[in-house]
């Protein structure tokens, strides 16, 4: 069996790093697999890179001008199908197709006339909308019929709104494929069964952590940013912006008194801008055991985010032994239990400090509780998962 997988990044990112370990566990299996990805770097052996920086950057622009969002990359699409050809995979496998890196008419078109069997992992929604990966923060359901007249359209074109064509596109592209759509939460598969794939067969598999890496770390990041005692409150994100509730951690530092200390993990320069001074800013980091010790520090971690399929962070968080706090969107509660968090309703400013306080209050989580219920998101069990689908119908 050969297996390729397709993805905007491998080996970094959320995705990339899933799609790293996917092909880390096939070699373990003596499965021969590659993955092809547009951005970025990794030095695996099984990666191969398509696209060069300047033109995702070219594809971008082409998208935001024309609107097409999807279907453009026509030349590095030609490239993916001349290394299928190369190739001969058994299966592909998809992840992320939105980041200006494939034009689905040429991918799917090339699927349709090979006979491939398809897994599709939806790290978001965009597979089956006009344009938007999410729409849970605008309240918007055309999807479930048909999009038209884009009220997010300006985030992903300047001058036209090619929402209905787009999802038209891709109802008729995917009709009739050999697909398996694998979800990492049950609220996506919910959403899935909602959309046009709603006949599709759909796989729940949870994302998984190395919880090597990812584990109670002794560290000095208290003593080191003058935090002492204080009820360390923890935000990790990579885009940092109202979607991932960064107004709500404005809104905290103005209300919490000095017994608290709020720390932000994968901001920049313009994000520091925003903040005030009681908030403590680190810039994105690449290193993941640097990561696991911050997680470590904290005594909280809070994700006000307003649309979400299964965050990652509360995993790595409580493997490392510190307990959740979010609000409830999409797939959050599915990563924890009353044993290790609580959510609350979105947007509810009040309850979600109330809880703030109630926990500093009564530390009701354990770090043992927190790590015990991580050990079911080990990333080997989860993508080993993966595998049993790969095996020959």
């Amino acid at each position: 069996m050969k297996l390729v997988q397709i993805n905007t990044l491998f080996g970094s990112g959320s995705t990339g790093k899933i799609c790293l370990a996917v092909s880390n566990l096939l070699d373990e299996e003596g499965i021969e697999n590659y993955t092809l990805y547009a951005s970025g770097h990794s030095d695996s052996p099984k990666g191969k890179r398509y696209m060069t920086g300047k033109e995702v950057k070219l594809q971008a622009l082409k998208s935001r001008i024309f609107g097409n969002y999807g279907m453009n990359s026509t030349a590095a699409t030609k490239r993916i199908l001349a290394e299928l050809d190369r190739i001969c995979p058994d299966i592909i496998h998809l992840h992320n197709l939105h980041g200006h890196n494939c034009d689905l008419r040429l991918l799917f078109s090339y699927i349709r006339q090979k006979g491939i069997r398809v897994f599709w992992t939806f790290h978001d929604c965009w597979a089956f909308t006009g344009y938007c990966p999410h729409y849970d923060m605008v309240g918007c359901d055309k999807w479930k019929t048909g999009c038209k007249s884009c009220i997010q359209r300006k985030r992903y074109s300047w001058f036209f709104d090619r929402s209905a064509e787009l999802y038209e596109k891709k109802k008729t592209l995917l009709q009739d494929l050999d697909i398996t759509v694998i979800t990492p939460s049950r609220w996506m598969a919910d959403q899935v069964k909602e959309s046009f794939l709603k006949d599709y067969p759909v796989k729940v598999i949870h994302n998984g952590i190395d919880l090597s890496v990812f584990r109670p770390r002794e560290c000095d990041f208290r003593k080191t940013y003058g935090i002492g005692d204080k009820f360390l409150l923890l935000g990790v994100s990579f885009e940092w912006g109202q979607r991932k509730g960064l107004d709500v951690f404005l809104r905290l530092a103005e209300t919490l008194d000095e017994r608290f200390q709020i720390v932000l993990v994968g901001t920049n320069e313009n994000i520091d801008k925003t903040l005030p001074k009681n908030i403590i800013s680190i810039h994105r980091t690449n290193d993941q055991q640097a990561l696991a010790e911050i997680y470590t520090a904290a005594d909280l971690l809070l994700n006000p985010t307003r649309e979400e399929n299964f965050p990652t962070v509360h995993l790595e968080s409580l493997a490392c032994g510190t307990p959740i706090l979010s609000f409830n969107t999409g797939g959050c509660k599915e990563t924890f239990d009353e044993s290790c968090g609580t959510h609350v309703p979105k947007d509810d400013f009040g309850a979600f400090l109330s809880a703030i306080l109630r926990i500093e209050a009564t530390k009701p989580y354990s770090s043992e509780a927190c790590t015990t219920y991580a050990t079911r998101f080990d990333q080997g069990n989860s993508f080993r998962s993966y595998v049993s689908l790969y095996s020959p119908k």
